[in-house]
């Protein structure tokens, strides 16, 4: 019979931890919340000798138990609460080569809560390179611990660790740091009156703030918590946290003397060269908008042959399906409902899949944090942190985790801040509507035989809703009566060569997420537009084919003509017609018709169902063999002739959904994040006025 401990991964962030948890768990994995709040739980697990089976936890990143952010808290709450079903049997400690003597400020605090402790060092396979040595045998005897190296990277020690692991009850779970040392008569004191308990989980109590009710219903620390033991001021518990801070430094300085020589001649410092180039005052940006506008260059270019080819075959099988399959309503809906509804997603996933390989790309190399860096010293002029860069970039993804991302903010108001105005960030929701429309108004023209300009455009649209958060934020720093100061800190990781494995998990997972979120909106939405274009009611329904036949009699229409012409009519006059002429008034100033009203309603449930909802409705109306792109090239405008997606329609449709909140899901967010309906209801009603009143603009000047 199989046994089962839980297993604790904790560490600074960048340190690849969770990569190290990537071996160790491979598929067995799962991601969640933890209960009642919106902080990622990734847990999995992994199978060891002797019959034993590890549930491990990656916790989220922290530098220290000083918890300043709602991701440390439950670092906190998980190592102080034994009675919660994830405390750790055993901890593993995971630090990287490079930035031992930081990493080792966290596994100090995390051995004063005598927990059985593994030391992980990662990044093994840097020492030569880097010149680093270090004597294990001393170092683990200093510490009183398991220390293994590993390299996640090249899955170097990985059987060591789990040996380690399966041997956790042999470890020493001694303090290796005194911490009462900074004021040796408070805590003789505090032990003084509550004997039974652990000495450092007493002092976290006291000073961080946590959620004591996740910790554990224990007469002493409930009365601690409660009483007024000897109350200190903040300022002096922060003086004397600073003070513990200085004393583990001096044991990890003494400690890193004796274990731990790097040989600097011979150490290679290709870094920081990358660093004055990359992160240089005017270079830097140069070089960050070159590779912006590579990446959409090349969204554009390498997948306009796969999304041809996925456009024309999905006109095939809706011509095949109503061909194949006897005439009536299923068949229908699948030829003018399912298919086209489901091409209507389906043709993005090159250019949404080349998205997420760049975003990879940059993150896997290390460069991504030198953007957030770069970025943070114009954040600051529009009152925002440094780290309200990494939700507003990773917004390019996805409005929903970026909005999540938010919690590393400490001060409320940037966080706040950030969460409003992040979904101005062009998202990949937003690119299945970009690029059918930047394809039927943008020519397709290269400038200087380099750019092309429907790449520049696609371009253009991301730095404009950018600059739109930016400017949002600017004003609602100056509204906000919240007053707070913050710092920026952020980890600089090493640069390292992208693990196509590991890019290639992404884009798959990311895109397939995508796609499967997407398409289940798709396919219900579909079906019910199919639904209501497809049936009406009173005599110009159900008698179209007559009305149509005598008023077209005397004008010779071919069949082809003539079934076209009854379709239009249908469709005009069906449930969705109506509704259609509905908001057509609102929407006509913006020079759309009924058709673009639907699509735009609809959209609310999730912005990419924009493009299925028409290719939804022009299937219905048109069951020849065409695209999804001719259909919409061939609408005319009913009010000012021509064709319908024109320069001026297509600025304006590209405006609207540039600017508005087209998302249900991140509304949800936002109101989970913010525990109020008050601000995603401000959130969507100006996203919504600005999008109609620039849309607007757009239409009239340029028409």
């Amino acid at each position: 019979m199989s046994r089962s401990i839980n297993v604790s991964l904790i560490g600074n962030p960048n340190t690849g931890k969770t990569s190290l948890f990537n071996r160790l768990t491979g598929l067995n994995q799962k991601v969640g919340n933890y209960p009642g709040i919106t902080v990622e739980k990734k847990e999995g697990v992994c199978k060891l000798d002797r019959g034993l089976k590890a549930h491990i936890l990656d916790l989220p990143g922290t530098y220290s138990l000083n918890t300043s952010s709602l991701d440390e808290s439950v670092v906190v709450e998980t190592l102080l609460n034994r009675n919660s079903r994830d405390f750790p049997d055993v901890a593993v400690v995971v630090s990287d080569i490079e930035n031992i003597k930081r990493n080792l400020l966290l596994f100090t605090q995390i051995k004063d809560l005598e927990i059985p402790t593994i030391l992980a060092i990662n990044m093994a396979d840097r020492m030569q390179r880097k010149a680093i040595t270090l004597d294990i045998e001393l170092m683990e005897a200093e510490l009183n611990t398991k220390v293994v190296l590993v390299s996640a990277r090249k899955n170097q020690g990985i059987n060591d660790l789990k040996d380690a692991i399966t041997q956790y009850k042999t470890l020493n779970t001694q303090p290796c740091v005194n911490a009462s040392v900074i004021d040796p008569e408070y805590f003789a004191r505090l032990k003084k009156a509550y004997p039974h308990q652990l000495l450092y989980k007493l002092w976290l109590v006291i000073t961080q703030d946590v959620n004591f009710g996740k910790v554990e219903r224990d007469r002493d620390y409930e009365k601690l918590k409660t009483s007024s033991f000897d109350i200190k001021s903040e300022e002096d518990l922060k003086r004397l946290q600073h003070k513990e801070t200085v004393v583990r430094y001096q044991f990890i300085n003494g400690l890193l003397k004796k274990v731990l020589h790097v040989d600097t001649s011979h150490a290679k410092d290709l870094r920081s060269k990358l660093d004055r180039i990359l992160l240089h005052k005017v270079w830097g940006y140069l070089i960050f908008f070159l590779i912006l506008l590579l990446i959409f260059q090349a969204i554009y270019d390498w997948s306009s042959y796969p999304m041809d080819w996925i456009d024309e075959l999905f006109a095939s099988f809706s011509a095949i399906t109503a061909e194949s399959l006897p005439a009536g309503p299923f068949t229908s809906l699948l030829a003018e409902g399912i298919i086209p509804g489901l091409g209507g997603i389906v043709i993005f996933i090159p250019q949404i899949a080349f998205l997420f390989f760049f975003i990879a790309l940059l993150e896997e190399s290390g460069y991504m944090s030198r953007v957030v860096f770069l970025m943070d010293h114009i954040m600051k002029k529009f009152g925002l942190s440094g780290k309200s860069v990494v939700p507003l970039v990773s917004g390019t993804a996805c409005a929903i985790p970026a909005v999540m991302a938010t919690r590393n903010i400490e001060d409320w108001k940037e966080r706040l801040i950030t969460i409003l105005v992040v979904p101005f960030t062009t998202c990949s929701a937003r690119l299945p509507v970009y690029l059918i429309i930047i394809a039927l108004v943008i020519p397709d023209r290269d400038i200087w035989w380099i750019f092309n300009l429907q790449g520049l455009t696609l371009m253009l649209l991301y730095l404009l809703g950018f600059g739109a958060a930016i400017f949002s934020a600017w004003v609602l720093n100056k509204i906000l009566p919240i007053k707070r100061k913050s710092f920026f800190v952020m980890e600089m990781p090493a640069y390292k060569l992208p693990m196509f494995k590991n890019v290639g998990i992404t884009v798959v997972e990311k895109t397939k997420s995508f796609v499967l979120g997407a398409g289940k909106i798709i396919m219900a939405i579909s079906i019910v537009l199919w639904i209501l274009a497809s049936y009406g009611l009173g005599d110009q329904f159900t008698k179209a084919e007559q009305i149509v036949t005598e008023k077209y009699a005397s004008q010779n229409l071919s069949d082809k003509a003539l079934q076209q012409k009854i379709a239009s009519h249908k469709l005009e006059h069906s449930f969705i017609g109506y509704i259609g002429k509905g908001i057509e008034p609102a929407v006509r100033p913006l020079g759309y018709d009924w058709k673009i009203g639907i699509a735009i309603v609809s959209s609310f449930a999730a912005r990419e169902v924009f493009v299925g909802t028409l290719a939804t409705i022009y299937s219905v109306e048109n069951a020849e063999e065409e695209t999804i792109k001719n259909r919409m090239q061939a609408e005319t405008n009913p009010i000012l002739g021509g064709p319908l997606f024109n320069f001026a329609s297509g600025i304006s449709l590209l405006l609207f959904y540039a600017f508005a909140m087209q998302c249900m899901s991140t509304l949800a967010i936002v109101k989970r994040e913010t525990v109020s309906w008050k601000w995603p209801a401000i959130q969507f009603a100006a996203m919504t006025l600005i999008a109609y009143f620039a849309a607007l603009g757009a239409f009239q000047i340029l028409k």
